[in-house]
């Protein structure tokens, strides 16, 4: 009989053959009957290959912070912000390969709150969805934030207009609320309801701009740089660089997005860690050569409330105003695709944990015509919408990174307990080095999350007490584990009398 202890309830896990059949569309459902929470045979529809998932991944990382981050951590650095980049890269290079086995392993949506249920158990599992829900909603409203900066520096240059001051920035003396970002989130909804297929194919040409215009800045950054920008290359000291490179790790997400998609994918367990391996290469050769570019060609003091900073940086070093605005174009596309790909992850992560009776019903209901999660699209939309108007971005960045590294953190901790739980599961792809590189991932993980202010520590506290309340008050009283706890006594009640009838 299962036990009925707290701790046991905590602790259980979810079968990784359960997870499989459900992303299958197996779960155990009688055929022609209604799923639990959704509808008769609608599941997730696996169409996305190789390429189109990289896209995903580099469309998610290059841009979720390199637009704008440079103007939050070069002052909290000096030029010393390039080994920031090294150090965030490093970490989300150990911990890429982790998710790279465990994608491979369990090919499903929900990313680390999926691993995190077949490894440490469902208590754990909800606080890292939590996490999850931070880490996708926040950054996409800190991303809203800096396409609102672009956009009003487009319409400044090539027409002499701005957007309203009051309507461009978080509430202050001077701002009201932040329009643009709020009018950015909608239209990503309205894409992402009309279907993950047409999301991915948008999706994917944005990526090609991204790049085109992150080698421009490259490029035209690079005939001004000047040597001595880069000295004293570490002002502020090696506590400067932990602090910058904790603020800009949130940049790496899009590793986590890739994971997000396991039920969409075709051939999974070979193409989910390529696409995370490819993304990682490609985003960490783009985000130090932009910033080494971008420090050699500008003073690191004068990043400090620059806004549009890249562009801006052009404009300095040509004297001219096209290649800023051509900049600024490619950052309005560019960002859009990212803001599209991580409020499409965080709706994922929303239908796992509702498939799971971690969350009401209707959070795992599919629409029958364009099998997309409508409901989850609609209430992510209105919180990440309220975010980008009301919050300032430094702000959103550091809540980003904190829920970030705790889910990468679970991630690696997980393929050192599934290798020791289930050594014969199949696997496309295992981490190199093993116990070494998981271990490393954990405690790289956990140096940057010393690195954060203590402001975020206090916001992510506020959202454990939300979690904690909501898994006490529905989770754990409606999960599928749960009920089949209650089923079991039932069902052997009844063999015994059978037996003894």
């Amino acid at each position: 009989m299962a036990s009925n202890t707290l701790g046991a309830r905590l602790l259980r896990r979810k079968p990784v053959s359960s997870l499989i059949a459900e992303s299958e569309g197996h779960g155990g459902v009688p055929s022609g009957a209604p799923e639990e929470g959704g509808r008769s045979g609608i599941h997730l529809r696996r169409s996305i290959g190789l390429w189109q998932l990289s896209s995903i991944g580099i469309g998610a990382t290059i841009g979720t912070g390199i637009f704008f981050v440079l103007n939050t951590a070069v002052p909290s650095a000096g030029p010393a912000v390039i080994l920031s980049f090294v150090i965030a890269a490093v970490t989300a290079g150990l911990t890429a390969l982790c998710y790279a086995e465990m994608a491979s392993a369990i090919p499903v949506s929900g990313s680390s709150y999926s691993y995190a249920y077949a490894t440490l158990g469902e208590g754990v599992a909800f606080g890292v969805g939590i996490c999850l829900l931070m880490e996708y909603g926040v950054s996409a409203s800190a991303i809203a934030v800096s396409w609102a900066e672009y956009l009003n520096k487009f319409l400044d240059l090539a027409f002499g207009v701005k957007i309203p001051e009051q309507l461009s920035g978080a509430p202050d003396g001077t701002h009201w609320f932040n329009l643009p970002a709020l009018l950015l989130v909608a239209m990503v909804c309205v894409l992402l309801v009309r279907g993950v297929s047409e999301s991915v194919k948008v999706n994917a040409a944005m990526v090609g701009i991204k790049i085109l215009i992150l080698l421009l800045f490259i490029g035209v950054a690079l005939t001004g740089f000047h040597s001595g920008n880069l000295t004293p290359f570490m002002p502020l000291g090696i506590g400067g660089v932990q602090v910058a490179a904790s603020s800009i790790f949130f940049s790496f997400i899009g590793l986590d997005a890739v994971s997000t998609a396991g039920e969409e994918v075709k051939n999974p367990r070979r193409t989910l860690p390529l696409a995370i391996i490819i993304s990682l290469v490609v985003v960490t050769l783009l985000y130090i050569l932009v910033a080494l570019a971008g420090i050699g060609a500008q003073p690191w003091q004068q990043f400090d409330g620059q806004e549009a900073g890249l562009a801006q940086i052009l404009q300095d070093i040509t004297g001219q105003s096209w290649p800023a605005m051509v900049f600024a174009v490619g950052a309005i596309l560019s960002i859009f695709s990212i803001t599209l790909v991580v409020i499409y992850g965080q709706t994922r992560i929303l239908y796992s944990m509702g498939r799971d009776g971690m969350l009401p019903k209707r959070f795992a209901q599919l629409s029958p015509r364009t099998g997309t999660p409508v409901w989850n699209t609609l209430v992510v939309g209105v919180l990440v919408g309220a975010l980008a108007a009301f919050i300032p971005l430094d702000v959103l960045a550091d809540i980003t990174s904190l829920g970030t590294l705790i889910a990468f953190s679970v991630v690696s901790i997980g393929v050192i307990i599934l290798r020791r739980t289930q050594p014969d599961l199949p696997r496309g792809f295992k981490v190199p080095g093993y116990p070494v590189v998981p271990l490393l991932s954990v405690g790289f993980c956990v140096y940057l999350i010393t690195g954060l202010h203590a402001d975020t520590f206090r916001a992510g506290a506020i959202a454990l007490v939300v979690g904690v309340i909501v898994y006490f008050g529905y989770g754990i009283k409606h999960s599928k584990l749960e009920q089949q706890r209650e089923e079991q006594p039932e069902q052997e009640s009844a063999v015994a009398d059978a037996e003894t009838g």
